[in-house]
């Protein structure tokens, strides 16, 4: 798992998944709300594609839905990923997303080796 970073402050996050085949599956991306539209995404999954090409796979894949954001698809063009199959499927949502877990906004007693104290 990566973490894209910009002045201090995580943007996104990105997941490989090494797969039989050779495979590698782009697992998880996402950024967070107010980095969206920024070129965060397009940056952080270009690293992520060259870290994922770099284990030598037969492929590299992901799965995008239209419950990603507007940009997903394009973005995934844009390095290289094209359509291989679509289907359709439907999913019940929650009313409100899931908020941030339990202890969140609380300040963290310990300090991680190269994480900036506050």
């Amino acid at each position: 798992m990566w973490v894209g970073w910009w002045r201090g402050t995580p943007v996104g996050y990105l997941e490989l998944e090494a797969q039989s085949g050779p495979q590698v599956e782009v697992a998880y991306f996402g950024l967070l709300p107010q980095f969206v539209g920024q070129g965060f995404g397009g940056h952080l999954l270009t690293a992520g594609v060259e870290r994922a090409w770099a284990r030598a796979p037969a492929r590299v894949w992901v799965h995008t839905c239209s419950l990603d954001g507007p940009q997903a698809k394009r973005n995934y063009e844009a390095r290289g990923f094209q359509v291989c199959k679509v289907e359709t499927a439907e999913q019940e949502l929650p009313e409100q997303p899931p908020g941030p877990w339990p202890g969140a906004g609380a300040r963290a007693s310990l300090r991680t080796p190269g994480w900036p104290s506050r």
